[in-house]
């Protein structure tokens, strides 16, 4: 298969790409990657994209900017790539699905994935109260207490998100201050049942088969504090 242009990568720059390219008349085939959408598909309301003036739900703009580029003439392939070679003219690619393309440019709009602790209990957990994604489990969760990482725009998000379903929400924040937006901060001190940890980093997620709590440390003091969850 031979094309002018690739795009890999399905999330808002690829698709934003995609737009451009096929009104420019270029016939793009964009490859959409493990998570067809990327991570806006696992976003609950999406507040700050121009156009959408009451927020959108994640996975709705991802559709509308599907529907988007093909109307214009994008070509989606819904597989994944494996192997590219591209100091070569003209570059290739390989997929899992056995395809080779090959592509006079290639735009590679991979964007963002979960990003770890690093801790041993991290991957032996995971699925086991253990989750990168509030929308997608959180329903497991619902009436308990939880904990989240973070405190950018993504962990308030999420924070924000687990408040309504969990009877407690453990916001963990390395620093003395947090880096998101603050229309998120305002909203997430506003929330009664989300109780702000500063200064806060994650030692160990304990529990054997199931998550059963989280060890933190207090990163001014020293002093360790184990919260059940």
């Amino acid at each position: 298969m031979k094309r002018p242009l690739v795009i890999v990568g399905s999330g808002p720059a690829g698709y934003t790409a995609a737009i451009y390219a096929a009104r420019a008349g270029l016939e793009p085939l964009l490859i959409a990657g493990p998570e067809p959408g990327g991570q806006l598909t696992k976003t609950s309301e999406v507040e700050n994209f121009p156009g959408y003036a009451e927020g959108v739900l994640g996975s709705q703009m991802m559709e509308d900017l599907r529907k988007q580029a093909e109307r214009f003439g994008t070509h989606i392939l819904y597989d994944v790539v494996e192997k590219v070679e591209l100091r070569t003219h003209p570059k290739k690619l390989w997929t899992l699905g056995g395809e080779e393309i090959q592509a006079d440019a290639v735009i590679i709009a991979t964007g963002s994935s979960p990003r770890w602790l690093g801790l041993e209990a991290e991957q032996r957990l995971y699925g086991a109260g253990v989750s990168a994604c509030a929308v997608c489990d959180g329903y497991f969760f619902r009436g308990q207490p939880v904990a989240v990482v973070g405190g950018g725009d993504s962990a308030c998000e999420e924070a924000l998100y687990l408040s309504k379903l969990c009877s407690q929400v453990h916001l963990l924040v390395r620093r003395d201050q947090m880096r998101a937006s603050q229309i998120m901060q305002a909203r997430v001190k506003a929330t009664p049942n989300i109780h702000i940890h500063w200064n806060t980093v994650t030692v160990d997620i304990l529990g054997e088969k199931f998550v059963e709590g989280v060890r933190v440390r207090n990163t001014q003091t020293g002093q360790e504090q184990v919260i059940p969850i």
